[in-house]
């Protein structure tokens, strides 16, 4: 009881500042993954690729795909699913691939996780704030496509302030 009554003294006197306050956290922005996801169109272009293009938010879901002309239908949900996991795994869909690579094939049963290279998170001060997944192509290829895309998020937060 006497806890109590100390708290709420203090509580009164500091008013506003004992308060918890909420974290706040930067999310990606439909102007941003568009951005992003140009950027990776324009690098598919460039090398004459076919492939998904995909920017997902931190938990995995859609923002912006786009499926070039004459890409596979299969990689549509192949691309999601490299996005999905290089977001709610924090990391390149890539490590899973190696992981299974290198004889841990447990990585295969992990839920959400696509073994498949051409997932790259997008980060924004540290933070991981969404994913790009291509598919289409070479492993090399779509991760080569995926990393000019969330390479351009910088400069696409930026312009978006």
């Amino acid at each position: 009881m006497q806890r109590l009554f100390i708290l709420s003294v203090v509580a009164l006197m500091y008013g506003s500042a004992v308060r918890a306050e909420l974290p706040t956290k930067p999310v990606l922005t439909l102007e941003v993954a568009l951005q992003i996801a140009d950027a990776a169109k324009e690098e598919a272009l460039k090398r004459g690729s076919t492939v998904v293009i995909v920017v997902v938010d931190e938990g995995g879901y859609p923002i912006v795909l786009e499926r070039l002309n004459d890409t596979q239908v299969a990689s549509v949900e192949v691309g999601l699913g490299k996005a999905r996991t290089a977001a709610i795994f924090r990391r390149p869909s890539k490590v899973f691939e190696d992981q299974v690579k290198n004889g841990r094939v447990a990585a295969l049963a992990l839920p959400g996780a696509t073994a498949l290279q051409g997932g790259i998170p997008i980060e924004y001060k540290g933070k991981v704030i969404g994913a790009i997944g291509v598919s289409g192509n070479t492993p090399q290829e779509d991760e080569d496509i995926a990393i000019a895309g969330a390479a351009a998020a910088a400069q696409a937060i930026a312009n978006a302030r």
